[in-house]
C-alpha cells in the first residue's frame, strides 16, 4: 500500500463497486502484524510519546513502509484530541537521525540483509515504556491473511480497507 494515495484506494473501491466483486486493500496481511497494529491504537490513548521503527530486506526500495505509515496514521488518530509529543533534537549533528515524522510519531525505517519485515511501536512515559513489536521470519506469515481475505471478497462483493475488519477488530 506504500505506493496508493487516499484517492487511489477510493477509485479501487469503485471500480470493485462497479463491477460488483469485492476487494481488500491492506497495508499488511501478516495477521500477527494487524494484531500489533491493534494492540497499539489500544495503548496509544494512555501514553505521550511514541516512535515506530520498521526494518525490512535490504531489497525493500521504498521507505517507510506501508505499515509504518499506517500504523502512525492510525496512532495518531487515537490521539486526535491530545496529539503525541514527538521531541525532535535541539542539535541533529547528523541530519535525518531522528527519523520522519507522520502526524506527531517519528518514524525510523531500516535496511538490512537479514530481515523479511519487522516493526516496533515503542510507547513512553516517565520512568517507563512499553514496546509492541512483530518480527516476519519467512514470507509463509502473510499466506493465512492472504487466504482469508481471497475466501471473503470473493464470498461477498465488499471493499475492505484492512484485514482488521476481516478479523473483527474494530475499536467502537
Amino acid at each position: 500500500t506504500t505506493g496508493l494515495s487516499g484517492s487511489d484506494v477510493d477509485k479501487l473501491e469503485t471500480a470493485c463497486k462497479a463491477k460488483g466483486v469485492g476487494g481488500i486493500v491492506a497495508p499488511n496481511f501478516a495477521i500477527g502484524a494487524v494484531l500489533m497494529m491493534h494492540l497499539a491504537e489500544l495503548a496509544a490513548p494512555h501514553f505521550d510519546a511514541v516512535e515506530v521503527i520498521e526494518l525490512h530486506h535490504a531489497g525493500k526500495l521504498d521507505a517507510p513502509s506501508g505499515t509504518a505509515l499506517s500504523t502512525a496514521r492510525r496512532l495518531a488518530a487515537r490521539r486526535k484530541d491530545k496529539p503525541f509529543a514527538h521531541r525532535k533534537a535541539e542539535k541533529e549533528t547528523l541530519p535525518g537521525t531522528r527519523g520522519g515524522e507522520e502526524g506527531g510519531v517519528a518514524v525510523h525505517s531500516v535496511r538490512l540483509p537479514g530481515f523479511v519485515a519487522d516493526q516496533e511501536v515503542i510507547f513512553g512515559l516517565p520512568g517507563q515504556t512499553l514496546t509492541i513489536s512483530h518480527r516476519t521470519t519467512s514470507r509463509e506469515a502473510y499466506v493465512p491473511g492472504v487466504l482469508l481475505a481471497i475466501r471473503r471478497v470473493t464470498a461477498e462483493p465488499r471493499f475492505y480497507r484492512a484485514l482488521d475488519e476481516l478479523l473483527g477488530l474494530g475499536l467502537g
